[in-house]
């Protein structure tokens, strides 16, 4: 089987992966803090996680960065799990959007 997307790092012709640091924005620590409650909660575990990620096509998935995908991975979660509707969340991301302006 081909390597898909999350498993490019590191290999080679793939280029190095290089870490870096940067100063999180409020968002990138607010889906830490989401996804922390998702696994305290026993809403779903590392590997429900990792499937998320896992099941991206290779262009959605490299067009996003790693907060990127946990957010969505967050939000697939929530829907498969029945807790919110995408239209629920769509409708609460317009609000945000609207009072705080856009990410």
């Amino acid at each position: 089987m081909p390597p898909r997307p999350h498993d490019y790092g590191g290999r080679p012709g793939m280029g190095p992966v290089v870490p870096s640091d940067h100063e999180l924005g409020d968002w990138e620590m607010l889906t830490e803090a989401v996804g922390g409650a998702l696994g305290k909660r026993k809403v779903r575990d590392t590997d429900e996680q990792r499937r998320t990620r896992e099941e991206m096509d290779e262009s959605q998935y490299l067009s996003m960065s790693y907060y990127e995908r946990r957010v969505l991975g967050n939000e697939l979660t929530l829907v498969e799990k029945g807790i919110l509707t995408a239209k629920e969340i769509d409708r609460k991301l317009a609000e945000l959007e609207q009072r705080w302006g856009a990410p």
